[in-house]
């Protein structure tokens, strides 16, 4: 059983950390991709599905080719950030379930429908993406996470050659720069969105 995490980590994480809208100039490095990544993977997914795929972006061609496809100001954050990272999930994930999930051979026959295999790899890489947040708050990096951006156009762009890939969500990181911030939107009290039986 794990052990409750003190204050300065629940803060770290969940009760300061923030989106950010930009970043101190302290570049990210492979090394810190892959730390990042060596958490995430850890998290819980459906039958271990790891449905998501990732691209990570740390050149600027690579920063300026996404930002192009970005709606509004985001494009505009993406090519000042240090890394961008595209959360993508794969429709043929089960191809990969006897390696991920091999105490249950035939766990790669339980999705025999596209259409049920994109709503389980949607749902599953959308949990990986929270936990590349949570990784890389846990690891003293920054995010925003964003989806004003052409889902099709990135698709061709950085999946092209993976029919079965689509883009879910973007994200900027780095070390935030606090003055690009703004106040903290309201969080709503336990009892307005929960209820207990």
């Amino acid at each position: 059983m794990g052990q409750p995490l003190n204050d300065v980590a629940l803060d770290t994480i969940f009760r300061t950390a923030r989106s950010y809208n930009g970043y101190t100039d302290q570049a990210i490095k492979r090394g810190d991709i892959e730390a990042i990544y060596d958490l995430l993977k850890m998290g819980p997914t459906s039958v271990n599905q790891q449905s998501a795929r990732f691209v990570w972006i740390l050149s600027q061609d690579g920063k300026d080719k996404l930002a192009s496809f970005a709606s509004g100001s985001n494009a505009e954050k993406i090519r000042k950030a240090p890394a961008s990272v595209i959360i993508g999930y794969d429709v043929n994930f089960h191809e990969h379930l006897p390696e991920l999930f091999p105490h249950a051979p035939e766990a790669k026959n339980w999705f025999p429908t596209e259409e049920g295999r994109r709503e389980q790899a949607f749902r599953n890489s959308s949990l990986q993406g929270a936990y590349f947040i949570i990784a890389a708050r846990a690891l003293g990096f920054d995010t925003g996470p964003m989806s004003g951006f052409d889902n099709a156009k990135v698709d061709d762009a950085f999946f092209g050659d993976q029919p079965g890939v689509k883009s879910n969500f973007i994200s900027t990181f780095g070390v935030g720069d606090p003055t690009t911030i703004f106040a903290r939107s309201p969080r709503p009290a336990f009892d307005q969105f929960n209820t207990v039986i």
